[in-house]
């Protein structure tokens, strides 16, 4: 009875055992390293659905948590990340995370770069540049007056411009979670554009009401980027990851 009890439970653990092995994600054959950038009134954990679909298909998905106080601050934090990476890098920036990318995506580990519903500034362009005339009747976020030289939204009209297909707790967490955003950061000027030299894409959300979606194709086109367009809020990042897992495993599996 000992010896068959034994053997039944060395069954079962053999089973288990590669039951895990078979689930375990083949390793992906373009670039498997994925540093993703967050942007302004947000931080790292946004990116949390994303990641878990990434990882799961067998992605290294980094994630960098800059303060978006400074520029030249968010850029150094995303280089650092880069630079802890194994081999070359796909560099996916949100919002005023494109102007991130944009410029520290020059970096010799980065062979590509993907755009969420992004900046992507041109050499000497910054977000507050990028905004400062907006086209008539394009909807105006509702950024409150500058405080001790840093932005933020105001939280009552956080969803419907933000976030306005999330849950509405969900909406109403990220409006109470928002970072501030430095005015330096804002401002801070892109010196020379990776994607003049490295392949792009662009997701373009097309309900946004923080970047018109008409600018995001003028931009994405300046860039030269692969455009995929999809419904979809500012946060598409959040409400919809499958949707931006996909355009970042499109550029990993691209061919150079």
């Amino acid at each position: 009875m000992k010896l068959t009890t034994l053997a039944l439970a060395a069954a079962a653990a053999l089973s288990v055992a590669s039951s895990a092995y078979a689930a375990k994600p083949e390793a992906p054959k373009g670039v498997k390293n994925i540093v993703l950038v967050h942007g302004a009134f947000a931080d790292g954990s946004g990116w949390q659905r994303v990641y878990n679909r990434l990882t799961k298909d067998g992605y290294k998905v980094s994630i960098v948590q800059q303060p978006t106080i400074t520029f030249a601050d968010d850029v150094a934090f995303t280089k650092r990340v880069i630079a802890r990476q194994d081999g070359p890098v796909v560099l996916v920036g949100h919002s005023y995370g494109g102007a991130v990318i944009s410029e520290a995506g020059t970096d010799p580990k980065v062979e590509r770069l993907v755009y969420i519903a992004a900046f992507a500034p041109e050499a000497g362009e910054s977000v507050l540049s990028l905004t400062a005339n907006p086209a008539p009747g394009a909807p105006v976020p509702p950024i409150v007056p500058p405080k001790d030289g840093f932005l933020r939204l105001d939280p009552a009209k956080f969803a419907a411009s933000f976030a306005a297909d999330l849950p509405k707790e969900d909406a109403e967490f990220m409006a109470a979670s928002q970072v501030p955003w430095g005015l330096e950061a804002a401002g801070g000027k892109v010196t020379v554009p990776a994607w003049k030299s490295k392949p792009s894409w662009y997701l373009v959300a097309n309900d946004d009401r923080m970047i018109p979606p008409p600018v995001q194709q003028t931009m994405a086109k300046r860039a030269g980027a692969t455009v995929v367009e999809a419904p979809g809020s500012h946060a598409i990042y959040v409400s919809r990851p499958d949707v931006v897992a996909k355009i970042i495993e499109q550029a990993a599996n691209a061919k150079k």
